[in-house]
């Protein structure tokens, strides 16, 4: 498999052939944009954040430019149904961010054939109070860290900034940092775990995520996001399709329903038509759907343009 560095450096030479703007504004050319995004953006591949059950965990750092200087940050965290997927795989969905002058850490997790659930969350947790910890050294602005993942790892970005630590899910790696993010970019998550392991809407990829283990209902409640919506919450933002097949689409309904309600600011962006992957929307759809998350991050003053 190509390591991470390499993907992101295809991709940077492919983005580059394939469009001459920067969110509609014309850059020089794209063969000066590719130069320099080779030689200003820095790659950290597979440091070890953790070690879980005898597991080494890594992340991959990438910075716009030096490190010296705190940037804005995405956490990207991968899909996968929680039992595939890896953060190479998925390195390409952070493109419009680095290009966009945000450094990225892309997560890996305990996938369901290494621990059952709630292990994927316990290890996003801890990715978190890393990039806190390390703030300083790679040039991550705390005070703008956004999560963003697709599918289970919407799931997994909505719950590692939904949590606090009354939630139980900090054991594995304690302290006191106060782990808020300034956003939440929610690809069609799941938020009502319950409604994918059991009933019309089961699928055995979350059924295999808890195995064999007892009181599996109520600890799905634990793990799903509505159980955590209440105001103070960081402004989200999810993008859905309508015609969902894994993931229903009324879980976003439901989301968007509920964080109006207690006064938390949020965004629902339906994709019409759109199935399960953003692989499989066209062109025009991920523009619209990248256009309006970047216009959500001006809104809260993460990103912003003289």
């Amino acid at each position: 498999m190509p390591t991470t560095a390499k993907l992101v450096r295809i991709a940077f030479s492919l983005l580059c052939v394939m469009t001459s703007v920067v969110r509609g504004q014309e850059i020089e050319s794209p063969l000066r944009w590719a130069t320099a995004s080779a030689y200003e953006a820095q790659i950290f591949p597979n440091i070890v954040y953790a070690v879980a059950g005898g597991h080494e965990l890594k992340l991959d750092v990438i910075t716009a430019r030096t490190k010296t200087v705190a940037r804005p940050t995405l956490i990207y965290i991968h899909g996968g149904g929680w039992s595939g997927g890896s953060k190479e795989e998925y390195a390409w969905f952070t493109l419009p961010f680095i290009a966009e002058g945000m450094n990225v850490v892309n997560v890996e997790y305990r996938v369901a054939s290494v621990a059952l659930a709630p292990a994927a969350v316990e290890d996003c947790r801890c990715a978190l109070r890393w990039v806190f910890r390390h703030a300083q050294e790679y040039g991550f602005d705390t005070t703008k860290l956004v999560l963003d993942g697709h599918s289970a790892g919407g799931h997994l970005s909505l719950m590692t900034g939904m949590l606090d630590a009354s939630a139980g899910f900090d054991n594995n790696c304690p302290g006191k940092e106060d782990l808020k993010v300034a956003a939440i970019i929610n690809y069609f998550g799941i938020t009502d775990v319950p409604d994918v392991l059991q009933g019309k809407n089961q699928q055995d990829w979350a059924v295999a995520w808890f195995g064999s283990l007892p009181n599996k209902m109520e600890l799905a409640k634990r793990l799903s996001p509505l159980t955590y919506v209440r105001s103070g919450l960081p402004p989200i933002i999810t993008i859905h399709g309508d015609n969902d097949a894994l993931v229903p689409y009324p879980e976003a309904v439901r989301l968007h329903q509920a964080l109006d309600r207690v006064g938390a600011p949020n965004q629902l962006m339906t994709i019409p038509g759109g199935v399960h992957g953003s692989q499989f929307w066209n062109r025009e759809e991920n523009w619209k759907a990248q256009s309006a998350i970047f216009d959500f991050l001006e809104k809260y003053g993460i990103i912003g343009h003289s």
